[in-house]
């Protein structure tokens, strides 16, 4: 199965931050990973406020602590303080816009609504980084739809083989 893969997992809640309330969108990332993955992987978790520099290094220390995925979890609306896909484009050197668009087409057959969130990805490296809503059970919904590109986008980056449940997702990788 080669090496373990690390995974950035990172919210972004001033008032989960704050301890105002339980971060539930981050244990539906980790819950999601866990039912995709059979290969070895490590959880990376981080809990920060909506403020653009810590949101930035947040993501550049997961990078440099050999992340080869960072899914991060608000921020993502039209409010003032929604500021993750500003941190997320200013650390990437490019930008992978069809994550964000496919998350949108998805949720809008949840919620009209999803034409306001903002999520995006991108690459650091070799690391993805994608931007999912605060919502968990967006999360599932966004996962779902994108995560079948995740390991292939890795494979490319030269990163760690992720093995997934068929049963629950199937990754594509083109037949060599």
């Amino acid at each position: 199965m080669g090496q373990q893969a690390k995974i950035g997992i990172v919210t972004v809640s001033d008032r989960a931050s704050a301890g105002v309330y339980e971060d539930m969108s981050g244990q539906a990332i980790r819950d999601t990973l866990r039912d995709y993955l059979v290969s070895d992987w490590q959880a990376e978790y981080r809990l920060v406020p909506d403020e653009q520099p810590q949101i930035e290094q947040t993501l550049k220390d997961l990078v440099s602590e050999g992340c080869c995925l960072i899914v991060t979890t608000g921020g993502t609306g039209p409010a003032k303080r929604d500021v993750t896909p500003e941190a997320t484009e200013a650390v990437c050197d490019r930008m992978m816009p069809g994550f964000g668009e496919l998350m949108r087409q998805e949720s809008l057959k949840y919620v009209p609504t999803a034409i306001l969130s903002r999520q995006t990805a991108g690459l650091r490296g070799s690391c993805l980084i994608i931007n999912l809503p605060g919502k968990p059970k967006a999360i599932r919904q966004c996962l779902d739809a994108v995560f079948p590109a995740v390991p292939y986008c890795i494979d490319l980056m030269e990163g760690p083989y992720l093995e997934c449940n068929e049963d629950v997702i199937k990754p594509f990788r083109p037949k060599s």
